[in-house]
């Protein structure tokens, strides 16, 4: 599993594609537009790391709660009175073995439990906070229709040089084990 599946940890994919986005982000957006990227970026990340935390927390919660109802569940099966034999009709006695030590909660079964629970949580709370952040950076960026236009624009300028650099490595038969890029 990569870091890139987790909402809180992703990066940006090359260098290249970096220096690329900046150029366009200097030289085709007013200070207004850069601003109000940057922070609809911060928004959205800080979603996601509230999403991630969120989702921990209530992952370590649910945790917890189903290894006392699990504790709870081993006293009640172990307090109860069970049967010890099975009399059939012919007359035979088969003795019942008891499973009660298997059932007994282990510090390995908490360990996995918390691990679980909690890896569940953070990827479900990291991609919530990712949509919630986007949908919000979104409604952000569209307040303004001017705005919006330009940014939409200097981003359809971004692509064209993506796939004119894209087309360049094509052409000149540099082989990739890794698409540079894809955008």
């Amino acid at each position: 599993m990569s870091t890139g599946s987790f909402a809180a940890l992703r990066r940006t994919r090359s260098e290249d594609l970096a220096k690329l986005a900046e150029e366009h982000f200097k030289h085709d957006l007013l200070e207004s537009d850069r601003d109000l990227i940057k922070n609809a970026g911060s928004k959205a990340s800080t979603h996601a790391l509230i999403g991630s935390l969120a989702g921990i927390a209530l992952g370590g919660f649910l945790a917890f709660r189903l290894r006392g109802n699990r504790k709870a569940m081993y006293q009640a099966i172990r307090a109860a009175e069970k049967p010890t034999h099975v009399r059939f009709a012919d007359g035979r006695e088969v003795e019942i073995p008891d499973m009660t030590p298997w059932l007994k909660p282990t510090p390995l079964g908490d360990i996995m439990t918390y691990t679980f629970f909690g890896m569940g949580g953070l990827f479900l709370g990291g991609e919530t906070g990712l949509l919630t952040g986007s949908w919000s950076a979104r409604r952000m960026i569209s307040r303004d229709p001017e705005t919006q236009k330009r940014i939409e624009k200097a981003f359809r300028a971004f692509r064209a040089d993506v796939l004119r650099k894209q087309i360049e490595e094509l052409e000149g038969g540099k082989e990739e084990t890794e698409p540079i890029w894809e955008v």
